[in-house]
């Protein structure tokens, strides 16, 4: 059985249409295309973005999806390429804890907003007391 990325690259040139052709409609770099291609899938970035590189691809050489992407996804797990839910759970709730920890070693601005009205209360306070009492009081 051929491999989907040389069955893709067999129909786009049986179509005619040129790697730089595709790259100019998806914006996808020609070195992904040749990853893809050549089924180097670990050179692809991960998850929705290597699936959303598949459908601009075959969009742009005029290709069905549905059939094209089963077969890329059958050829993805038997390269052992796919990150299973797991990973991709263990990728989440790392990022959890390093973006928590950043965040928890900040003060909070909320903070910031009640010391600063903290303080204007107390120089108001203290300007009524020096400029309105104290100035009354030596007054009379």
């Amino acid at each position: 059985m051929e491999r989907f990325g040389e069955e893709l690259r067999r129909e786009r040139e049986r179509r005619q249409v040129t790697l730089e052709t595709i790259c100019e409609i998806t914006k996808v770099s020609v070195r992904h295309l040749e990853a893809l291609e050549s089924g180097r899938y670990n050179e692809l970035p991960g998850g929705v973005f290597r699936k959303g590189i598949v459908r601009s691809y075959l969009r742009a050489a005029g290709l069905e999806e549905g059939d094209w992407l089963k077969r890329f996804e059958a050829d993805l797990r038997s390269s052992g390429t796919v990150e299973t839910e797991e990973e991709w759970a263990e990728f989440a709730e790392n990022i959890r804890k390093n973006r928590g920890g950043l965040i928890g070693s900040r003060i909070d601005p909320r903070w910031i907003g009640i010391v600063v009205m903290i303080g204007a209360l107390v120089v108001l306070g203290w300007g009524v007391w020096k400029y309105v009492l104290h100035g009354r009081l030596f007054l009379s």
